[in-house]
């Protein structure tokens, strides 16, 4: 992956890379509802993507390394979209968004439900800078 942001921050570079909310659907897709193929992930996500968009941003994930674009083997007219490692890694950002929009926003119980079972222990480190900024914030 090459460092083209604006800055070296990792989190601007993150950002830069997967931080519009269609990236971050299409992402969603791939890992939590197994589509793989163009056309599912134009026609069976909820939010309406449109096909310019997503071919847009699947290309961007390919060319970040985040997935691999393959010949179908079942059927010679579609393309097969495949996580990377580093798009694997990816899983415990996306279960912490879900969490966090579980608990914070007005969403489908249901897939609130489904969010809270990718639930964590939370690391010490956070913990002791949540409350850091608690005392700073809210107090």
């Amino acid at each position: 992956m090459a460092t083209t942001g604006r800055s070296g921050c990792p989190i601007n570079l993150a950002i830069e890379l997967f931080g519009d909310r269609w990236t971050l659907l299409i992402l969603r897709d791939i890992v939590f509802a197994g589509r793989r193929h163009f056309r599912e992930l134009l026609r069976e996500s909820g939010e309406r993507i449109t096909s310019s968009i997503l071919a847009d941003r699947l290309d961007r994930l390919v060319e970040a390394g985040l997935l691999t674009r393959s010949d179908d083997p079942t059927h010679r007219q579609k393309t097969l979209y495949s996580l990377t490692e580093s798009g694997v890694g990816l899983v415990p950002v996306l279960a912490t968004i879900g969490n966090w929009g579980a608990a914070h926003c007005p969403a489908d119980p249901d897939l609130a439900a489904a969010a809270r079972g990718l639930g964590y222990e939370m690391p010490e480190s956070w913990s002791a800078l949540m409350e850091s900024l608690r005392e700073s914030h809210l107090r």
